[in-house]
């Protein structure tokens, strides 16, 4: 199983962002922080004789939290879950929330990835991204996380964003990969209602100068040693983010703190999003667990062919077979069949796999699969 833990505070919410986040003074983090380990150690016991494979701590931005802090959510962790001992721990950052002692403390109480949240390299589009960072503290930070340890450093990037163009995007690929993190997370803007980009008329790329953008990413970053392994996701060998590929093989995770979603033998549910319940009875789960899903094994199908076919490699049709106890084909020649004709999908090996038309194409590749 995997452990999903969630750091809801910011220094100040993106104006992109429509993830459950805001910010909060010492207090709040000290009373969220003792009511995240409480909910932990409730919850390990629905987990005895599991084995823990990663952890991902994640917001939000982990890194506001203050001194001591994220060393005892980890040390809660440790004490009442067991980890695997090539166990994957990823904790997420911002540039900007970041300092040696800080740094020091996440290196020694064992978290083994980082993930930076730089978005661009240039200031202009850092500021119209509503970012609290400039590029040269973000260079700092990296810097900083080297010369303490850390090996395993993915960094983010974002395309399609206000006033972009095809060029500077190169520009942002380029001058990340030339700093040689283990991994790359490069996705576009999505305008999310509700967010203040959403009441405002954006100056964005044009859709042709989007697609430029997507092609040229794997290209590019592929001349400094990354490869595509999933639709928004590049990595040296052997660094690919085990956390994720979890999610995207419907693997088992159990995640803990506010609004925090999860799946647990095929059963979806996600924790309260009001804080104030949170705070109450985190140490009952089973009070600020919500909209319980039992997944049908229509649902498991669909989940399989939709997150699976954003890895690259694709879909096994053994596994299909194995899981489901009946062929792929059975299910989903029709649409198979279709997507092949139109040039969407294609055989390799024992696996289906989108093709870089597809991949361009995802979102109706992944309706097919709907019933």
């Amino acid at each position: 199983m995997e452990l999903y833990v969630h750091i809801p505070f910011c220094v100040k919410k993106c104006e992109y962002c429509d993830f459950l986040s805001f910010s909060a003074g010492s207090a709040a983090k000290k009373m969220y922080t003792d009511a995240l380990q409480l909910e932990l150690k409730s919850a390990a016991a629905e987990c005895e004789g599991e084995t823990v494979s990663s952890v991902f701590l994640g917001g939000g931005t982990p890194s506001v939290l203050e001194k001591g802090q994220i060393g005892a959510i980890m040390e809660c962790i440790q004490e009442n879950y067991q980890l695997s001992e090539d166990c994957e721990i990823s904790m997420e950052a911002n540039p900007g929330t970041l300092n040696p002692q800080k740094l020091r403390e996440y290196h020694q109480c064992g978290i083994n990835r980082l993930s930076l949240g730089c978005q661009s390299t240039i200031e202009e589009e850092l500021k119209n991204l509503g970012r609290i960072h400039s590029f040269e503290e973000f260079v700092e930070n990296y810097e900083m996380a080297r010369s303490i340890g850390f090996s395993n450093i993915n960094v983010d990037l974002m395309s399609a964003i206000p006033r972009q163009d095809v060029k500077s995007w190169e520009k942002n690929l380029r001058t990340i990969a030339v700093m040689e993190p283990e991994h790359i997370s490069a996705y576009s803007l999505i305008v999310e209602e509700g967010t203040p980009f959403y009441e405002r008329k954006l100056q964005l790329p044009s859709e042709e100068e989007e697609r430029q953008m997507y092609e040229m990413t794997a290209e590019i970053l592929g001349e400094y040693g990354f490869h595509q392994y999933e639709i928004s996701n590049y990595a040296k060998v052997g660094k690919e983010c085990r956390h994720n590929i979890g999610y995207w093989q419907r693997e088992d995770y159990l995640g803990v703190g506010l609004g925090a979603a999860s799946l647990r033998r095929n059963c979806r549910f996600s924790n309260t999003r009001v804080m104030e319940t949170y705070l109450q009875d985190a140490a009952h789960p089973e009070k600020i667990r919500e909209n319980l899903e039992e997944l049908s094994m229509r649902d498991q199908m669909e989940e399989f062919m939709f997150l699976g076919l954003r890895m690259t490699e694709g879909i096994s049709r053994e596994k299909f077979l194995k899981e489901f106890q009946i062929s792929l084909e059975k299910v989903y020649e029709k649409q198979v069949r279709k997507l092949k004709r139109l040039g969407l999908l294609e055989e390799q090996g024992k696996f289906l796999r989108l093709t870089r038309k597809g991949i361009s194409l995802s979102n109706q590749v992944f309706v097919e699969f709907l019933f």
